[in-house]
């Protein structure tokens, strides 16, 4: 039996699916930045058939070079900060949000374990971004429980709710 937090496939099918509703009804494409998901917010989305009307890219980048030469983050952001802090997620949304002509972008960066945490930051920790064309950066901290497995699901439902909350709200 499934956590009840965890999204199912079919709960990130059905969430991708309102995404799309509210993309195709404000005629905006979206673009994914991700590190931790690996692409999956991606996949939810593009699973979707008709999907490449709405959808514009998707991005993953796990390295602190692919952050920089993709995205436009600051490499000092990275130092400074790391790759999972607010900073990187919103220089992240932001570079894809640049890059594409999308009105509308996600990013994700965390801890999806088993190791790489820290004391400090967790495994479970995660940062996700979300932007409109024209407007600001709005940036969630995450700490969820789990594996790597419940940890990536739950980002990738986090994720989804915000980009519809984004496209409604």
């Amino acid at each position: 039996m499934e956590h009840p937090s965890i999204p199912t496939d079919g709960d990130l099918y059905a969430l991708a699916g309102k995404v799309a509703v509210a993309a195709q009804e404000r005629r905006l494409m979206v673009v994914t930045a991700e590190s931790c998901t690996g692409g999956w917010v991606a996949k939810s989305l593009t699973d979707l058939p008709g999907s490449s009307a709405w959808f514009d890219a998707g991005v993953v980048t796990y390295s602190y070079e692919a952050k920089e030469a993709l995205l436009g983050v600051n490499p000092r952001t990275l130092e400074a900060t790391g790759a999972v802090s607010e900073s990187t997620v919103t220089e992240m949304v932001s570079g894809a949000l640049s890059r594409f002509g999308a009105g509308l972008a996600v990013a994700v960066t965390g801890i999806a374990g088993p190791s790489g945490g820290t004391p400090d930051k967790p495994v479970g920790t995660v940062w996700i971004g979300w932007k409109r064309r024209g407007g600001y950066a709005h940036a969630k901290l995450f700490h969820f429980d789990g594996d790597r497995e419940a940890v990536r699901r739950q980002t990738v439902g986090a994720a989804l709710e915000g980009m519809l909350l984004a496209l409604t709200g």
